[in-house]
């Protein structure tokens, strides 16, 4: 059972290279909406449907995180820095994707809340794969 620790951060890159695109999307629509142009339907769906599959992965290897350190290593789930700031990091994702979603059904115009939680997001979750490092089996 100990190769499936493996996967863990294995899951996690991926899921942090899906949310590195999505930001860089997200970046690229900003600047078109500071430039004062239209940011085209087309960007927007391209940026939606990354930053979906790379939010909810965290939030997924979140959750996974704490079981597979309870279940395969004996850890307490919240023992390590890495873990409180991987919890720091979900939550962020979380609010962003609810902002994000709050946008897109037309509920809200607070883009800038979305944007700066997304910039709190993607940073506290390289200072937890910085701080997992560590960890690494």
């Amino acid at each position: 059972m100990k190769w499936l620790a493996y996967g863990h951060p294995v899951f996690m890159t991926g899921a942090l290279v899906l949310v590195g695109v999505a930001f860089k999307r997200g970046l690229a629509l900003r600047k078109r909406r500071l430039a004062g142009l239209p940011r085209e339907r087309a960007q927007r769906l391209a940026h939606r449907s990354v930053a979906r599959w790379g939010a909810g992965l965290v939030i997924l290897g979140s959750i996974s995180g704490p079981v597979s350190a309870i279940y395969l290593r004996g850890w307490s789930p919240l023992g390590t820095f890495h873990g409180w700031l991987g919890l720091m990091a979900a939550i962020l994702f979380a609010v962003t994707g609810w902002w994000g979603w709050q946008l897109d059904q037309g509920a809200s115009r607070s883009v800038s809340a979305h944007g700066w939680s997304a910039l709190l997001a993607v940073a506290m979750a390289a200072l937890a794969a910085a701080a997992g490092m560590v960890l690494l089996p």
